[in-house]
């Protein structure tokens, strides 16, 4: 005999209300407090905010990445992107080099005290997610992924792996 009750939880997640998504913006709230908490405490050591983590986390999943991409995946301006990179870069974070195809480009990449700057922030994460992902299953999983994909903004999937 068909188990029908997963057939009918599922059917009434399509059927949401108003109050229901609230709650869901909420948890997305809460989660990216809890998510930030531990890189935020680590950056406390430094003269970084969340613009240098994410500089780094990007330039490190992405080595020579180019400036000009680098700011189309933060969304920031050159001007603040250019603030992170210059301190990133002085306090030796960050190299920066001249694109061999294009000599007008900046190629970046992490030094090795930047990778373990970045190692150090994103093991915090990583930790936070193996724990929610082991608690909640394999489907759950990637059915969070595809919520996730499904909220951002369609140009910005091209900078998935």
């Amino acid at each position: 005999m068909a188990d029908h009750s997963n057939t009918a939880k599922a059917e009434n997640l399509l059927f949401l209300t108003d109050d229901q998504l609230l709650q869901g913006i909420e948890l997305m709230f809460f989660a990216y407090k809890g998510f930030t908490s531990d890189p935020d405490q680590i950056l406390q050591n430094y003269t970084y905010g969340r613009a240098h983590h994410r500089a780094l986390h990007f330039i490190n999943r992405n080595p020579n990445i180019t400036v000009s991409t680098l700011l189309d995946i933060l969304g920031v301006t050159k001007q603040s992107l250019n603030r992170v990179l210059r301190q990133l870069i002085e306090d030796k974070l960050v190299e920066s080099k001249v694109g061999r195809r294009d000599r007008r480009e900046r190629n970046l990449r992490l030094t090795q005290v930047g990778q373990e700057l970045e190692r150090s922030l994103s093991e915090a994460q990583r930790k936070r997610m193996r724990a929610a992902y082991k608690a909640a299953g394999p489907d759950a999983v990637q059915g969070f992924r595809t919520v996730l994909q499904n909220i951002m903004d369609p140009q910005m999937k091209t900078h998935l792996d």
